[in-house]
């Protein structure tokens, strides 16, 4: 936060009428703030350009289907954003069969097309720009919006090497995508941004249309809790396409690539294994 911009509790008091008595820092520019009231909400401050109304764009869009649980907005600016903070508990199976459900209904609800977002079009994930422009296609649209960008900024910091630039540019042209409607994505459903609790809620999104297999892919990534149960029960209540497993390092491609740009070339080597096997598959 730079000069004469609202600290957390300033933040607050002016965007709710709360008034606080306590800040905690969770993370980053991140606060958990207690108000007089009893109350608990979380403060996240971002200054870049249409990131906090790209979060309040995409929390409320995921929001609509009632099919996942998301916190709640109390309010926000252009800088700070404001919601209800959730109270967390030890992972669950149940939890775990609710959110398979969840997100399963959640991507049946669609979008306008493949990278279609609900908010502004020159979003994020995490600390990365991500253009948000509608495409007809998945495949092309995956490999244009999704992973070229990345690739690119990769290669052109050294990150990664030309002929692995080909190979990753080669998975994406070659394995075969079973054509589905756009899906409406969660986009960064890492397992960070899983909350257990009494069931488990989903924070920091970057929503747009893709191919529902991607938000999968990505939950598996870095490790989930219970994660077998949440597959079980997303293919149960609205069953994959065959051969889904094997399409996961194509999803991965583009969160390895993203975090590639952000935290370096062992990501890209991840980024590489990943194109091989979606060769081999």
């Amino acid at each position: 936060m730079g000069p004469g911009e609202l600290n957390p509790a300033e933040a607050v008091a002016e965007l709710t009428g709360l008034t606080p008595v306590g800040v905690h820092a969770v993370a980053g520019h991140v606060f958990e703030v207690d108000t007089e009231d009893g109350d608990l909400v979380v403060a996240k401050y971002d200054p870049r350009p249409d990131a906090v109304l790209a979060e309040v764009a995409g929390l409320a869009w995921l929001t609509e289907p009632g099919a996942v649980a998301l916190p709640t907005v109390r309010a926000h600016d252009d800088r700070w954003l404001v919601m209800e903070a959730v109270e967390p508990a030890a992972p669950s199976a149940a939890a775990a069969e609710e959110l398979g459900r969840g997100l399963a209904d959640l991507h049946a609800w669609g979008a306008d097309g493949f990278g279609a977002a609900p908010g502004p079009s020159n979003a994020w994930i995490g600390l990365a720009p991500m253009r948000c422009e509608p495409g007809a296609d998945w495949a092309p649209w995956y490999l244009a919006d999704r992973v070229q960008p990345y690739l690119r900024n990769a290669a052109d910091r050294h990150l990664i090497d030309r002929g692995d630039v080909s190979t990753i540019e080669k998975a994406c042209a070659r394995v075969d995508v079973p054509r589905e409607p756009p899906a409406r994505l969660h986009g960064d459903l890492w397992s960070g941004n899983v909350v257990w609790s009494n069931q488990a809620w989903l924070i920091d999104p970057a929503a747009h249309g893709g191919h529902r297999e991607t938000d999968l892919a990505m939950l598996a990534l870095f490790g989930c809790p219970h994660l077998d149960t949440i597959i079980a029960a997303y293919d149960e209540h609205r069953p994959l396409a065959e051969g889904w497993r094997a399409r996961v390092p194509l999803h991965q491609l583009f969160p390895l690539l993203v975090h590639t740009v952000l935290f370096g070339s062992g990501y890209a080597r991840q980024a590489v294994t990943a194109a091989q096997a979606a060769l081999r598959a």
